[in-house]
């Protein structure tokens, strides 16, 4: 297996199956290296700490296990990890579908249908390759908003590459916008989620749609075409999981690759990162891109920890961080309101 795929699936592995889990189904691997086994600072939390070692020791199988295996185990563990959530935050979650389209749906404690208010629309992470965020993402966000939040189950690659998953999510969109308006949905995703999601508000764009009040870009990679520097010293995926998804759409394409079209119509945008997540050059450059556009744009980084942690260390930081993304969200909201 080439370092490349290995370091793909730890990525994706890693935001839903605990250390201990995966070790039991796996034989032993040397551990990669690089940045992430340096030791963390002192500004990262007890268990911030505890939670980075347990994920860097975490083994992976070589061979891989064919795809739906490992989507099989990760469904799983993103159920469980969602019980656990769904438990601490008393919200309800609801199979569903909208326009066609399999979606989850967060009610908050006290909310029982999404009704013609405001909603917020995610998109999960897991490489367009599996689900690694659906529950874990949107549940903490659904309780701290108190809004309902719709979680688009879309087709996944490399069966379906794109526009399949950005289909999938403009049809649940525009759905929601039946309903209400524009600016009374938010967007948001992590890392996979946040590419699509910066997708879906390029194709708005292109199209001549109103947009969203705001829009949640969690880890992402609005630049398809290139590799940041941050990719270059720390593990992730490399290029395998970009081809799968994008298919036969050349990379440069500018919805598939947003940073390359005009992002000047984008809304008030949270990016949020970490200095030890491999997607943090990406993130940070189109924050820049926004910026100099005349966007909203507002970049958080963490410190020390990995990619996309929120999603699955329970770890302070993790509250910390859904909290700046659930204010961020409700205020845009709210203001787009008046």
């Amino acid at each position: 297996m080439t370092p490349h795929k290995t370091a793909f699936f730890a990525a994706l592995l890693a935001a839903t199956v605990p250390a201990a889990a995966w070790a039991q189904a796996a034989p032993a691997a040397p551990p990669t290296l690089g940045m992430q086994n340096w030791p963390l600072p002192d500004t990262v939390s007890v268990e911030g700490k505890a939670a980075t070692a347990a994920a860097v020791a975490q083994a992976m199988p070589d061979p891989l296990p064919p795809i739906a295996d490992i989507r099989k185990f990760v469904d799983a563990m993103q159920t469980a990890m969602g019980a656990q959530l769904a438990k601490r935050y008393e919200v309800r979650v609801e199979e569903s579908a909208i326009a066609g389209i399999p979606v989850r749906i967060v009610y908050p404690k006290d909310v029982s249908e999404l009704g013609k208010g405001p909603v917020l629309l995610n998109l999960h992470g897991g490489g367009f390759a599996i689900d690694s965020g659906s529950l874990t993402e949107t549940i903490p966000i659904a309780a701290r908003t108190g809004l309902p939040v719709v979680a688009v189950l879309y087709r996944l690659a490399p069966e379906n590459p794109y526009p399949a998953a950005l289909d999938d999510a403009l049809a649940v969109y525009q759905a929601l916008e039946n309903d209400r308006k524009a600016n009374r949905i938010a967007v948001f995703g992590t890392s996979a989620g946040a590419g699509l999601s910066g997708q879906l508000v390029a194709k708005l764009a292109s199209m001549g749609r109103p947009m969203p009040a705001a829009l949640g870009y969690l880890s992402g990679n609005a630049d398809l075409s290139v590799r940041g520097d941050s990719e270059s010293w720390m593990p992730g995926p490399g290029f395998d999981w970009v081809a799968a998804y994008a298919g036969q759409t050349p990379l440069t394409n500018p919805i598939i690759s947003p940073i390359r079209g005009d992002v000047s119509r984008f809304p008030p945008t949270l990016l949020l990162t970490s200095s030890r997540d491999f997607l943090l050059s990406p993130t940070s450059i189109f924050a820049r891109t926004l910026h100099e556009k005349g966007v909203d744009a507002r970049l958080v980084m963490f410190d020390g920890l990995p990619h996309a942690f929120w999603a699955y260390m329970p770890i302070p930081e993790s509250d910390q961080a859904n909290e700046i993304v659930a204010r961020f969200l409700k205020e845009k909201l709210d203001a787009a309101a008046k």
